[in-house]
């Protein structure tokens, strides 16, 4: 019988790339409303978050450019 992996972190994606080509002064951590299906696809790794990046405007925080593949 295969045993899950537990995530202990909660951290479900990580930018590595980011990390090893730019100094990051801060880390801020937020939540983000997504939607069942988007939930479901990012626990199957299915998000790409290569070449994103946040923005922020009116005090509210946008991630641009992740990709999320529908199952």
């Amino acid at each position: 019988m295969k045993k899950n992996k537990s995530n202990t972190s909660g951290t479900i994606a990580l930018n590595k790339k980011a990390r090893h080509d730019y100094h990051l002064e801060d880390k801020m951590e937020a939540g983000i409303a997504l939607q069942g299906w988007e939930i479901k696809s990012i626990r199957q790794g299915k998000v790409n978050i290569t070449d994103n990046y946040v923005i922020i405007q009116n005090g509210e925080a946008y991630l641009v450019g992740a990709r999320i593949t529908p199952l």
